[in-house]
């Protein structure tokens, strides 16, 4: 009887942490944004989600987001190595009002959070960093560079951010 319990809750595990289809994962806004036509100081976020189906069991995506003071959208700036592949450049940067979304459906966590001056003093240095990124156009799952080394280099490159990526932010140390 205690086999078949373990059989059953790990095949739950499984089935349960596993998205095998991308199409139909969940985008959605996970709520923990401020919104931008309320909030109009400057923000900064960082988010980490759940890597998409198997990976996520070992590692995480991370993504930053910036609002300038009294701007109407977060620009996103994230490396996503399917672009690659695509003949398109692995970091890409799009406007949103809601850059909090799931990651094809695995429910982010904010990793950072800067609200006010800070943020506003510190969002052209972290474009000015994402500019300069080194392997903007390059992805490799592991050891990197990936999208967890992204985050990573800009908060290298602008240490008053402070930020400390979450362990299973895999291929974050091929920027140091």
């Amino acid at each position: 009887m205690n086999k078949i319990v373990v059989v059953i809750l790990v095949f739950g595990l499984l089935v349960g942490c596993t998205n095998t289809n991308w199409r139909d994962a969940s985008r959605e806004p996970a709520g923990m944004a401020a919104d931008p036509t309320i909030e109009k100081s400057a923000v900064i976020e960082v988010y980490a989600a759940d890597a998409f189906s198997w990976r996520g069991w070992f590692a995480v995506h991370t993504w930053i987001a910036v609002k300038p003071q009294n701007a109407a959208e977060y620009t996103v700036y994230e490396v996503v190595g399917w672009r690659v592949s695509s003949g398109l450049p692995a970091l890409r940067e799009y406007k949103t009002t809601t850059p909090d979304t799931y990651w094809y459906g695995a429910k982010p966590e904010k990793v950072l959070s800067i609200i006010g001056a800070k943020a506003n003093k510190l969002i052209p240095r972290i474009a000015d960093a994402v500019a300069r990124y080194p392997w903007a156009n390059e992805y490799t799952l592991f050891p990197g560079p990936n999208s967890n080394t992204f985050p990573q280099w800009v908060g290298l490159e602008v240490p008053e951010l402070g930020l400390e990526l979450p362990f299973r932010a895999l291929g974050s140390s091929y920027a140091d």
